[in-house]
């Protein structure tokens, strides 16, 4: 009996949706979102790894994975120190990104008018640009707004995994 149960939990697992967070962070922020992600849309249709960006480069997004890009904003606008390898290298590899599905959840503050969430905003500007579709809005996080990020990501999540599911039943 326990071997048919395994059999079946990766008969499911072969099934089930790959969603991949690519976390983005200074502080810890977003690492805190995308567990809190994880934990909320882990389930028998689908399969969530969290990634911190430390050391990444563009060939992970070889893999036929759905993306999450889960990044706060520091400095003048710019990625976080631990995002800056990989977003280097997607600007000087510029692999073709045509099959690259991708979301964005974008941490800033707005008091910050003129780099509001552009951590995020320049993942999704890049993977644009190198082909990767988009799904949904890039969700734009104030910390101004005296929310709770990762309970907006949680409100948040389920709605653009619906969206990614009906988009992918589409394509195929």
């Amino acid at each position: 009996m326990g071997i048919a149960c395994s059999i079946m939990q990766q008969l499911l697992q072969m099934q089930a949706l790959q969603l991949t967070i690519l976390v983005g962070t200074m502080t810890g922020t977003a690492q805190l979102v995308a567990q809190e992600l994880e934990l909320t849309l882990e389930d028998a249709d689908t399969v969530v790894k969290v990634l911190p960006m430390d050391g990444l480069d563009a060939s992970i997004f070889s893999s036929d994975r759905l993306f999450l890009i889960c990044s706060s904003t520091y400095g003048q606008g710019d990625v976080p120190d631990n995002a800056k390898t990989l977003y280097e290298s997607l600007r000087s590899a510029r692999p073709e990104l045509s099959r690259v599905r991708y979301g964005v959840f974008a941490l800033g503050d707005r008091t910050y008018a003129e780099t509001f969430c552009n951590g995020g905003r320049r993942f999704d500007a890049v993977l644009s640009e190198l082909g990767a579709k988009r799904i949904g809005d890039v969700h734009l996080h104030d910390a101004s707004a005296g929310t709770m990020p990762e309970e907006v990501a949680v409100g948040w999540a389920p709605g653009w995994l619906a969206l990614c599911r009906a988009q992918l039943r589409e394509a195929a």
